[in-house]
């Protein structure tokens, strides 16, 4: 029996059946990232701690709504506990910054024969922060930390992690929201794809058919990423050098995503196109049990360690693993989303953040058959008061993986 919802389109076809639905969905307001400083602060002063530094990236974003990408020059913000924000930026670029501030405060220049990390020093002095611990957000490049470091021997420097993980962690319903609309649409994404498949299609024509699917949808960016392996190069989790064309009863695995206002979709979807065979379908219904009782396990006052350890109980009771051995789970079973495709909490041993409402993860325990195939099945939960909710549902079942029979 063929797989129900696999091939039988075409290319066209299906594009021309998407209409466009990311405009439904409403951006962060200027309010939140306001909220976001305050219980910021909140943080700090339970810490002792006096200011953070932001980069330029998502946890500048996240705080004060201001895009910019981090390069070589230094670009970011100086967070007191008293809610201050002082931006720091090259003088050529100071317009710039502030067309795309939203939070507002002062921008503190510097010229290019200037040192940024000097300008850095004065700046804490002159918000009475003379000596003693600064908290550096841990992906600032080494070059900008090392730089303060130089610039004065007053200062300490500490990952700001204990205060920005502990806000980004948390969701909020408009997060949430956002969260919601863009996985809805990459789950649409995904079953157009698998109907537009048949034998001797190459992983770029499905590729392209994505990235265009994502935009049709209106995501301008179109396609964050895009996975596609076939057959025996599906047991690489993130894929081989030359991949290969699709031929009949091959394993399928795609993970794809895109990016609506700042944060990020990721599903994974694995089926045969054609007929399982007895191996293909034993994985496949292994996966599934494994994704629910990580999804079962997911309660809030858990650990994120014991999401992943009953994930792994269940794959050692069908001779799988242990840990990460082959054939099994070679890496952890999920991770954190939101601005960032990986962010904190991390599901896998070792990580004891205890599970609170408004946490995302991922929950994809894939497993790996060396030289055959590999199947995950990947959906992301977010924690509510009453425990966790899907974001998408899991696969039905391996005939009818996208439950084309209950629609």
């Amino acid at each position: 029996m063929n797989t129900l919802g696999i091939g039988g389109s075409n290319i066209e076809a299906e594009l021309n059946a998407i209409s466009p639905r990311a405009h439904l969905a409403e951006p962060i307001q200027k309010e939140e990232f306001q909220l976001r400083i305050a219980k910021a602060c909140v943080l700090m002063k339970a810490q002792n701690v006096q200011v953070i530094y932001l980069h330029s990236g998502t946890n500048l974003y996240y705080f004060t709504g201001t895009r910019w990408n981090s390069s070589e020059r230094m670009v970011g913000a100086l967070l007191f506990s008293n809610g201050e924000l002082h931006y720091i930026a090259p003088k050529f670029e100071e317009g710039t910054v502030l067309d795309f501030m939203i939070v507002e405060g002062p921008v503190h220049c510097w010229e290019e024969h200037e040192s940024p990390y000097q300008l850095c020093v004065e700046i804490l002095k002159d918000n009475k922060v003379i000596s003693g611990e600064v908290l550096i957000d841990e992906t600032t490049p080494f070059f900008i930390s090392d730089g303060i470091a130089k610039a004065s021997s007053a200062f300490t420097l500490h990952n700001a992690n204990t205060v920005i993980s502990e806000c980004r962690m948390i969701k909020s319903d408009a997060e949430i929201a956002i969260m919601q609309h863009v996985m809805n649409i990459t789950l649409e994404v995904q079953k157009a794809a698998a109907r537009i498949l048949r034998v001797g299609i190459s992983v770029k024509e499905v590729v392209d058919f994505i990235d265009e699917a994502h935009k049709r949808y209106g995501v301008a960016s179109g396609s964050y990423f895009c996975i596609v392996l076939f057959g025996e190069d599906s047991s690489f989790p993130h894929g081989v050098k030359s991949p290969k064309r699709l031929e009949m009863n091959d394993m399928v695995l795609i993970d794809t995503g895109c990016v609506l206002h700042d944060y990020i979709s990721d599903i994974t979807r694995t089926y045969v196109f054609g007929e399982a065979n007895d191996e293909q379908r034993r994985i496949w219904t292994i996966e599934k049990e494994t994704q629910q009782a990580a999804f079962d396990a997911a309660q809030l006052g858990n650990t994120c360690a014991s999401v992943d350890l009953a994930s792994r109980k269940v794959l050692e009771s069908y001779q799988l693993g242990p840990d990460y051995k082959l054939p099994g789970l070679p890496h952890r079973t999920g991770h954190g989303i939101g601005l960032d495709i990986h962010e904190y909490p991390y599901i896998v041993k070792g990580d004891h953040t205890v599970l609170k409402s408004g946490m995302c993860f991922s929950n994809e325990p894939m497993i790996c058959v060396p030289n055959a195939f590999g199947v995950r099945h990947e959906d992301h939960i977010y924690m509510t008061n009453e425990g966790p909710k899907w974001f998408t549902k899991p696969m039905h079942t391996i005939e009818d993986p996208f439950g084309v029979s209950l629609e």
